[in-house]
């Protein structure tokens, strides 16, 4: 090559390297703890406002069917860090777990690309991410002295979210940023009655068909919605910061929720109200104001999303999808059919660190759930938890106070019983039909075709995917629980081997 043609070239390459550094956009994605999809003004909500995340919707994208990987903290959020589900991954994968340092997080890889990362609010969490030898924290550098200068009711977290925000941005010198936002609410416990006081009225609630409509329930919802208001002004002011300093058209917002609310029957659970999150994505002119994607979706999609953004390889074992096509207009909706979730276990509320294990495919049609343990309760019972209560796998508060109200009981005995009740190996709901999935199909006849179909989806997937339910193993039960509970009792210890071995005992096959 002539000399004048290699520094012709060389040149093309340095400037095409300028280029693809200049064009990585800033990725912030806002978190809420504890929100159900319908909560929110896009999607028809007039019980609660949400301006700001209207306006991210409005100015960018709405997902109708987004989904947790999980309905649980720990898992949920390690979903979104790793783009994998559950099963995938090892001891991030139970509430209190702690993360394998061999496994790859979005955060990491972009910091490693020449992007400052940090948060604020609730990062990766509850756990202990240092245990196997993790040396990073998750989400990168932590940014939470900035505290609120006006009063803020019990239950609502003091830090400024907005204002850390600031400061991590006044530092980061010229990098491109990559800034996990993570509201402690609308997670309990609430200011209780604190909806009614500020001019909510018990007509504002909304009740799902599973819960008793009780004035105490109603009044637990109010303050739900209050905490989810208030969340929302925190994303408006940070929207506003970033227009302050001119960096909102380059950034790409996600703005979503961890899992459903906690509400009996919602979190912790595999129904749309534990899992169905609500999903908006702006990113100035790459996405068409007022976009509306009907796609499945799941929360392992963000990892590998935000790495094609930032022209990065997807590492190997991320099962997610970027949203990129779709946020740019393609339809690939055929392609988009289904979506999968999971839990293990959440608090530690079955003797010997018992798993309630469960597996879920979701379609527009149908939403089919596996129990494999169909013997165990799924709240947990009356046994002890790690949470100092009983049925530790229902969030305290009003709502779960009502339903051991013997009153309560008499007058709403099916909501009673659908909250606490065991349930069988398998469920399917008509998801359009059954908005609250309360009237489970799998045992009648005219939908056998049906639950056989998906039976067999989920199982082959389940299988492709490397799940060791399809061995019939259960190494969750082994996992480190690392929370100490309120009697100085440590679960920060790993079962004897003998109960390890006892633990990946065969479970239910249905016939």
């Amino acid at each position: 090559m002539r000399r004048r043609d290699l520094l012709a070239s060389s040149l093309l390459v340095a400037t095409t390297a300028c280029t693809r550094k200049a064009s990585r956009p800033n990725i912030l994605l806002v978190i809420a703890d504890d929100q159900s999809w319908r909560d929110a003004g896009a999607y028809g909500a007039k019980h609660v406002a949400t301006p700001a995340f209207d306006r991210i919707a409005a100015e960018g994208a709405l997902f109708l069917n987004s989904f947790s990987a999980s309905p649980s903290c720990t898992p949920s959020r390690s979903a979104v860090l790793m783009g994998r589900h559950v099963w995938q991954q090892q001891e991030a994968g139970t509430l209190y777990g702690t993360i394998p340092p061999s496994i790859p997080l979005y955060p990491h890889l972009l910091e490693d690309a020449g992007y400052a990362i940090g948060y604020t609010g609730k990062g990766w969490a509850p756990g202990n991410w240092k245990a196997l030898g993790l040396t990073r924290n998750p989400c990168g550098k932590e940014y939470n002295s900035r505290k609120n200068t006006i009063p803020v009711r019990p239950g609502i977290e003091p830090a400024d979210y907005t204002e850390n925000l600031r400061e991590f941005l006044d530092q980061r010198g010229e990098k491109p940023f990559c800034f996990w936002m993570g509201s402690k609410e609308p997670h309990r416990v609430y200011d209780q009655g604190s909806g009614l006081r500020l001019g909510k009225t018990l007509e504002d609630a909304q009740v799902p068909e599973f819960l008793p409509d009780t004035p105490q329930v109603r009044s637990d919802l109010l303050d739900y919605y209050l905490e989810i208001e208030w969340y929302d002004q925190q994303l408006a002011r940070t929207v506003k910061l970033l227009e302050e300093k001119g960096l909102l058209e380059e950034t790409l917002i996600v703005v979503t929720s961890d899992n459903g609310m906690p509400f009996p029957r919602a979190k912790v659970n595999l129904y749309d109200w534990g899992v169905h999150m609500p999903l908006a994505i702006r990113w100035g002119s790459n996405i068409k104001a007022g976009t509306v994607i009907p796609s499945l979706v799941s929360h392992t999609d963000f990892a590998p999303t935000f790495l094609e953004a930032a022209g990065l390889p997807r590492p190997a074992g991320i099962a997610g999808r970027s949203l990129l096509p779709l946020l740019r207009g393609a339809s690939v909706d055929t392609d988009r059919d289904q979506v999968f979730c999971a839990l293990e276990r959440h608090t530690m509320c079955r003797p010997d660190g018992g798993t309630y294990p469960m597996r879920s495919l979701r379609t527009k049609e149908f939403l089919y759930i596996r129990n494999f343990a169909p013997d165990r309760w799924p709240t947990g019972g009356d046994f002890l938890s790690s949470n100092n209560t009983t049925h530790g796998d229902i969030d305290g508060g009003p709502s779960k106070d009502a339903l051991f109200d013997p009153e309560t009981a008499k007058k709403y005995p099916q909501q009673v019983a659908l909250c606490l009740s065991k349930r069988p190996a398998e469920e399917l709901y008509d998801v359009a039909a059954d908005l609250g999935q309360t009237h489970n199909l799998a045992a009648e006849p005219r939908f056998a075709q049906q639950l056989a179909g998906l039976r067999n989806r989920l199982e082959k997937y389940l299988k492709e995917t490397g799940d060791p339910r399809m061995e019939d193993q259960d190494p969750w039960q082994s996992y480190v629980y690392h929370q100490t509970n309120g009697y100085g009792a440590s679960f920060n210890v790993t079962l004897p081997a003998a109960q390890r071995e006892a633990a990946r005992t065969k479970v239910h096959k249905p016939e």
